[in-house]
């Protein structure tokens, strides 16, 4: 029989009576609010266009022919809109790769940044219509829309997100997020378009990283989530703000420890790495997504109905932090 020391009963209770009340506070202080723009009509037909362009194939650099493919098409997008696209270029495996970005500079604030990001890399084996396509389609057509701010805002697409970059110095965000350090930029909030477009109504639906979210989060998988650690806490509840006043779709929202799975599952965690606040905004991906880095992710599994909706309560929440 196995003793248990004193530090290791504390470390108990702080999972038994911390995590929960932590995931309480951050659903319970989420906050309403009216966007700073008015909402813009967002298409489903244009997302879906987006995700059956980029994801209807695999795309990483095992083959990187389909990678490129997926990189020209958000920057033709992007060109198209009226942007001048910006590459970040590095090497990985003799391929070339490429972080691309346009930049909305702030009126008032230009030395004050958001970044709104989404990784378009899809994992071997799958031509990842969910994730990210869904996620990248949002970031094409909220750009479409955005007139710009009192602050600088950053619409970034990376590279690289998955295995086996993940967490890794060749991930497009970490390679991004570095150079932001480096430079000095002032981050005030990232914002990470992860694998949002499938919802279900079936109970049972939605799982957790721990058994104790169930206390506090619904079982059905029909909501969209705010994810990130107890240090974005304040920009997710702004952020929630924003959102809650341009769409009403249902948005649950989590503050908790960035270590537990899945909190840190995607590029704001890059942002974590180099100290600015990020969060993800995710339908949960493997806690829900059935089909999730398998080859049946493709886009007729996205909701291009519902990710219209959630699309639109994102760009109030972008709304509401770049003012």
């Amino acid at each position: 029989m196995q003793v248990v020391t004193r530090k290791g009963l504390v470390r108990i209770a702080i999972a038994v009576v911390v995590l929960p009340v932590v995931v309480k506070f951050s659903m319970c202080n989420c906050g309403w609010g009216r966007p700073a723009m008015s909402v813009p009509g967002i298409s489903a037909a244009n997302l879906s266009r987006h995700v059956h362009a980029i994801a209807s194939v695999e795309h990483n650099v095992t083959i990187p022919q389909e990678l490129m493919k997926a990189a020209d098409y958000i920057e033709s997008e992007w060109r198209a809109q009226g942007h001048r696209v910006n590459r970040q270029m590095y090497r990985v495996n003799a391929v070339e790769c490429s972080n691309l970005e346009i930049v909305f500079p702030g009126r008032t604030r230009a030395n004050e940044i958001i970044v709104v990001g989404a990784h378009y890399d899809s994992v071997e084996g799958s031509p990842g219509a969910n994730d990210n396509g869904s996620g990248t389609a949002a970031l094409l057509e909220l750009s479409r829309h955005f007139k710009g701010a009192a602050r600088t805002v950053r619409f970034v697409a990376f590279v690289n997100e998955e295995p086996p970059y993940f967490q890794t110095e060749l991930m497009g965000s970490r390679v991004y997020a570095k150079a932001c350090r480096e430079r000095g930029d002032d981050i005030r909030a990232m914002i990470s378009l992860e694998t949002m477009g499938y919802f279900s109504d079936e109970p049972g639906s939605q799982k957790f990283p721990s058994a104790l979210f169930k206390l506090f989060y619904p079982s059905r998988g029909n909501f969209i989530g705010f994810v990130g650690n107890w240090s974005s806490r304040r920009i997710i509840r702004q952020a929630a703000a924003g959102f809650r006043g341009a769409s009403d779709f249902p948005l649950e929202c989590c503050a908790t420890f960035g270590g537990l799975a899945g909190i840190g599952w995607s590029d704001h965690g890059s942002f974590w790495h180099e100290g600015y606040p990020a969060f993800q905004i995710t339908d949960t991906a493997p806690f829900r997504y059935p089909y999730y880095h398998t080859p049946a992710d493709t886009p007729d599994k996205v909701n291009y109905e519902k990710l219209t909706r959630v699309t639109e309560g994102v760009f109030g929440a972008i709304a509401v932090l770049a003012d």
